[in-house]
């Protein structure tokens, strides 16, 4: 008895139950479905190398030291396109001064000029043959000055600009004009500018020039020749000379002349006509008187 009458009630309660849960269902709003995050890509890198002709800045104060641990050919052979001005510093042994000095500088530095290898091949086939061994060494010397010179401090150089190959006016000098970011060079044979930064650090400082700086010591100065001098004219050649026209006499030696009366054959005729005359009258007045006595 007591089964039945429970039997109504969970029927009741299953029915509220399901009633309820509907009208949930209907009154909450549907969700939106979940849309998946994108990924993340990440930013594109900024390029390494500055923009020609703008310089980069020069290294700031938190820059790390490195003296005594650059090594020239190692950064040059790095950043490729240098093997000829490489080659050259090695067979001179320029490139064992400088990182001699490098290991034992304290202040100051260097500024290496560095050619790539298109800048030495335009110059005239077999220019650097002809070049003798202190030629050469003189060459690398005059692309790097003994001080460091940053980036933004080539506007502070005062011309001619001092370099490794000593103090020669008009011979080997250099020349550096800094207007706007752009750096040019100049030696009296060649016009160039700085095309980039190699490597740079607190002592030490790499540019990429477009030419190979030549001194106007390798080209010596044009001397016009002399006007070349006749020869004296031999004896033969002075008999087979044309004699020169006689002078006209000038306007006052005419005058002169003129007023003057030059003999001429026909009054030498006339005089030897009556010296003749007067001989044969003589001659007839002694006859005629020896003839009557």
């Amino acid at each position: 008895m007591m089964k039945q009458s429970l039997l109504p009630t969970t029927l009741v309660l299953l029915v509220s139950l399901l009633y309820s849960i509907s009208s949930a269902a209907l009154i909450s709003p549907a969700t939106a479905p979940v849309q998946p995050t994108p990924a993340l890509t990440p930013p594109v890198a900024a390029p390494t190398k500055p923009v020609v002709p703008t310089l980069p800045e020069s290294p700031s104060d938190n820059t790390p030291d490195t003296a005594g641990t650059a090594d020239i050919v190692g950064i040059l052979r790095k950043a490729k396109s240098f093997d000829i001005f490489i080659r050259l510093m090695k067979t001179t042994q320029l490139v064992n001064q400088l990182n001699s000095q490098l290991i034992t500088i304290k202040s100051g530095g260097l500024s290496i000029l560095a050619p790539d290898d298109s800048a030495f091949s335009e110059l005239k086939p077999g220019f650097l043959n002809s070049l003798s061994d202190a030629k050469k060494l003189e060459l690398l010397q005059f692309h790097v000055l003994p001080d460091y010179v940053s980036s933004s401090n080539f506007d502070t150089l005062t011309n001619p600009v001092r370099t490794l190959a000593g103090n020669k006016p008009g011979k080997v000098e250099l020349n550096v004009i800094s207007y706007g970011g752009s750096v040019n060079i100049s030696t009296g044979q060649v016009n160039t500018t700085i095309g980039g930064i190699v490597y740079t650090d607190k002592h030490l400082a790499i540019y990429k020039v477009g030419k190979v700086l030549l001194p106007s010591d390798f080209f010596p100065s044009k001397t016009i020749a002399a006007a070349p001098s006749l020869a004296p004219a031999t004896a033969t050649d002075a008999a087979k000379a044309p004699k020169p026209d006689r002078e006209k006499p000038s306007s006052s030696e005419d005058s002169s002349e003129s007023s003057q009366v030059v003999p001429t054959a026909t009054s030498t005729a006339r005089r030897i006509n009556v010296c003749a005359t007067w001989v044969c009258l003589l001659g007839g007045v002694v006859f005629v008187a020896v003839f009557t006595t």
